[in-house]
């Protein structure tokens, strides 16, 4: 496939990739930087895939890399929360993300602590001690 070919799948699936990406993160910039990933790989390995199936091909790789992004974004938000508790920090962190990660935790807390009640009591139990509904239920006797 030549490249000015590439550039038509592109352009045809553009808007039909980032539907994909966007449907799974809910983050427009990431769903714009997973489809650029999606059509990165595709590239790579266009010549695998019979040009009756490039569809369903982009559609796999799309899903695959927006899923593989939240099992990542969802291990970085327990690490975070594990390094928040206990006080550590991951080694796997560049220093400018650890910063950014523990002012966005902080800046959570913030409007947290700034709630009215009851909301506030409620927000602590779920969100910073992640107890359960039937557990807040219990220990606020509701």
């Amino acid at each position: 496939m030549t490249n000015k070919d590439f550039t038509k799948l592109v352009e045809q699936y553009e808007r039909f990739v980032f539907t994909i990406c966007y449907q799974f993160t809910k983050d427009c910039e990431e769903a714009q930087n997973l489809s650029q990933e999606t059509f990165l790989s595709a590239y790579y390995h266009i010549d695998n895939c019979d040009p009756k199936s490039y569809k369903p091909y982009l559609a796999r790789i799309a899903a695959n890399k927006a899923k593989d992004y939240l099992k990542s974004a969802y291990q970085r938000h327990v690490l975070i929360g594990q390094d928040d508790m206990l006080g550590e920090i991951s080694s796997n962190q560049t220093p400018d993300t650890l910063y950014l990660e523990k002012e966005t935790i902080s800046e959570i807390r913030e409007k947290i602590y700034a709630l009215r009640e009851p909301y506030q009591k409620v927000s602590i139990l779920y969100f910073l001690q992640e107890k359960s509904v039937d557990e807040i239920s219990k220990q606020l006797k509701r």
